[in-house]
């Protein structure tokens, strides 16, 4: 069965929209969140990943800016002069994915290499909903079940660049936490590291009974294999391919 047929059998799950109308945005200065204390540890939490593929930095087309033309205002009517600058638009295929670890120990991967697109109701208790190639104004999602909360030890909320030019700093790209309560959390891929393929989010651990949300935001110039030595988490990896449809 295919994977909205798995979503939506026995009736459409009822999603909250939680995170109120405010947003915590999680920064290096301020990087954790505890869900626990503000009573969003419950429910479906949804995680979404927004990009927008941003043209090449052609700086102001014309070479003249507002305080040239005030100076030489002939100039406006003088013809630009257009060089040829590559490609106008960066294409990339951005992927969410999540790295779990549950407390009897079973660890894996939720990703759309290979179809991995995890559970929502059993283990793992995460679920993708699909793979957006396009960067399209709902972007890809990710849900996380709270109420199995007791089941997980730790996630891993990650990204990573499929296919096309390795440039985080150019997409744009900005996670939101959606809790059933309390604000949206957002953490912005701001970033510079233009050679990077993956990037480490944001971990969302299970210490004491409370669940915590901490910002990573670590690029790193390998794929899964390199953040799975980062954080230690021990899976075995080997080369994935989506299929061209």
């Amino acid at each position: 069965m295919s994977f909205l047929g798995n979503f939506w059998r026995g009736g459409a799950p009822a999603f909250d929209n939680g995170g109120g109308s405010y947003v915590v945005e999680l920064t290096k200065r301020k990087p954790t969140v505890s869900l626990s204390k503000q009573g969003a540890d419950h429910g479906h939490m949804r995680v979404n990943l927004h990009w927008q593929m941003r043209t090449t930095d052609l700086g102001d087309r014309s070479g003249r800016s507002l305080r040239s033309l005030l100076r030489h205002p002939s100039r406006m009517f003088t013809p630009e002069v257009v060089q040829s600058q590559g490609p106008a638009v960066v294409q990339i295929d951005l992927d969410l994915a999540c790295m779990y670890e549950l407390k009897d120990g079973t660890k894996g991967v939720v990703q759309p290499l290979g179809d991995f697109l995890g559970d929502l109701n059993t283990a793992p208790y995460v679920q993708l909903s699909g793979d957006d190639r396009f960067g399209s104004p709902s972007g890809e999602t990710l849900y996380i079940n709270m109420d199995q909360r007791d089941e997980i030890k730790r996630l891993l909320i990650f990204v990573y660049i499929y296919d096309g030019t390795p440039a985080f700093d150019r997409t744009h790209a900005v996670v939101t936490l959606y809790p059933t309560t309390g604000p949206r959390v957002q953490i912005r891929l701001d970033e510079r590291a233009p050679q990077a393929r993956s990037c480490a989010i944001f971990t969302l651990e299970n210490s004491k009974g409370e669940l915590t949300v901490r910002r990573e935001v670590k690029y790193v110039y390998g794929f899964q294999a390199e953040l799975d030595r980062l954080y230690g988490w021990g899976l075995q990896w080997g080369r994935g391919y989506k299929s061209k449809t």
